[in-house]
């Protein structure tokens, strides 16, 4: 029984290592992916289980104590990452377009052919997903800049490149950068557009980051963009 206990919490680990990886090597779509990690966890907590009410018996525990507890931790955190993860998407709307500019957001050109085929339109979606994202990310606002436009959009390509993003266009008579962001587990690709505008004596950056794949990002289109706009001012200010 330890043994088996201890295969099961083993086999959860493969499969949930398995599930993100495995999307993004194009073996099966993303609902798969889902699908094994959701399968994964069951696994793990019954496994967990199983190792916890096994060390309260005396034979079991004498048995194999070491084994067991390694089961319950690995079940544990097997079980407790989809749970985490789940936790996250409920605490966000779910969107899957955030812009620093919600009446005006700076547009897709160049990666539309790159989106062929994408479940998620390029097409911003108004006002409805404009007051999702006021009252989830109020802080997802416009850099502006003490940069004339020129030395703002040098700053602004050399920034997403620093975020390790495939740059797909860079047009500074438009001030339009467009990149695709792949997601490190699933290989999910988000588009991002970053749009350069003289503003006074400087220049105001907005950027747009939009998923191509699943109702809600579970905040990670608002993290790049904040990350993003970190990593630019911190490279103007130098």
């Amino acid at each position: 029984m330890v043994r088996a206990v201890l295969m099961l919490a083993l086999l959860a680990v493969a499969v949930l290592l398995l599930a993100g990886p495995s999307v993004r090597l194009g073996l099966w779509p993303f609902p798969v992916g889902f699908q094994l990690m959701k399968y994964a966890a069951y696994a793990g907590a019954i496994a967990a289980i199983m190792a916890i009410v096994l060390l309260l018996v005396p034979r079991t525990r004498r048995a194999g104590a070491g084994r067991l507890a390694i089961a319950a931790a690995l079940g544990s955190l097997v079980f407790g990452l989809p749970w985490w993860q789940l936790q996250q998407a409920r605490r966000v709307p779910e969107i899957h377009d955030i812009s620093t500019d919600l009446s005006d957001p700076p547009a897709f050109v160049a990666v539309l052919p790159l989106r062929a085929g994408a479940p998620n339109p390029a097409k911003y979606g108004g006002e409805a997903v404009a007051e999702q994202q006021r009252r989830a990310y109020p802080d997802v606002q416009p850099l502006m800049l003490k940069l004339p436009p020129a030395k703002a959009f040098a700053a602004a390509l050399s920034s997403a490149r620093g975020m390790g993003w495939k740059i797909v266009a860079a047009d500074p008579a438009q001030g339009r950068i467009e990149a695709t962001a792949t997601t490190l587990w699933f290989g999910f690709k988000d588009d991002v557009v970053i749009r350069v505008r003289a503003e006074g004596a400087g220049a105001r950056i907005d950027v747009r980051s939009l998923s191509r794949v699943g109702r809600s990002d579970v905040g990670a289109n608002a993290s790049r963009i904040r990350d993003y706009l970190a990593r630019l001012r911190s490279r103007s200010n130098a």
